[in-house]
């Protein structure tokens, strides 16, 4: 049975048990799901020092996760995080493929055309306009963020859903985009419930993420075995024990 190990870089076991649920349910019965939830950092990333952080929260889960007794090697590894932090490093020091939900969602909505980002925290715009930059995603209209964050529009399911049709459908003509992703591993499941009300296809980056972290086409792994070209200091013992000097 293939093993997918999900890491969600926030402390937020709310978010991780959503990213179970949703990523099991996408991959079915012929793959075993595990979520791990970030041991540091903050329960919700919504600016660069929190984004920072995560990025070291989601190589410490990984390390953790390959160093606990009786745990199968993961065939591949998905980061729970619309803004995948740590995607690159953790990449470069994985020896099976990496990706996350927003390179996993670019790339699903690019096939489209031109498409848009609807997510929660103005803070959010530039960091995603960087990672789409790196990750070489030209067609990227633009991103539409909504007031509240990703934690408040959890808190409020019905409300956001009704925010966040509206912002998607305001997102397409405005950029006159050919697809539109909602962006957010606590919004998995909105872009289905909202799609009648879109006239442009919508993208769950949840889903997204599942599919692509399952599929073929994934950037090849770093490495031939986990690990790291530095000899850690002053971080968890999992973390250190991958790391060379």
């Amino acid at each position: 049975m293939r093993q997918l190990l999900v890491i969600n870089p926030n402390t937020s076991a709310h978010v991780t048990a959503l990213l179970q649920q949703h990523v099991q349910r996408e991959a079915g019965a012929g793959v075993q799901v595990q979520s791990v939830t970030a041991r540091l950092g903050a329960p919700y990333i919504a600016c660069e020092a929190s984004y920072a952080v995560a990025a070291h929260a989601a190589l410490d889960a990984w390390a953790a996760a390959l160093a606990k007794p009786g745990s199968a090697a993961p065939d591949a590894v998905l980061i729970g995080c619309f803004g995948d932090p740590g995607l690159f490093a953790l990449r470069e020091a994985s020896p099976v493929p990496v990706t996350g939900l927003a390179e996993a969602a670019f790339a699903e909505a690019a096939q489209q055309g031109r498409f848009a980002i609807v997510t929660g925290g103005a803070r959010w715009v530039s960091m995603l306009e960087r990672l789409a930059l790196a990750l070489g995603h030209q067609a990227l209209a633009g991103i539409h963020t909504v007031a509240p964050t990703g934690a408040q529009l959890m808190a409020d399911p019905q409300g956001a859903r009704a925010l966040l049709a509206r912002a998607c459908q305001e997102a397409a003509e405005r950029w006159d985009a050919q697809a539109v992703i909602v962006g957010g591993a606590g919004l998995a499941g909105v872009a289905a419930a909202i799609q009648d009300q879109v006239r442009v296809p919508l993208v769950d980056s949840v889903g997204a993420g599942a599919r692509m972290v399952l599929g073929a086409a994934l950037p090849a792994p770093g490495r031939s075995r986990a690990g790291f070209d530095v000899h850690w200091q002053n971080v968890a013992a999992e973390l250190k024990a991958l790391g060379e000097g």
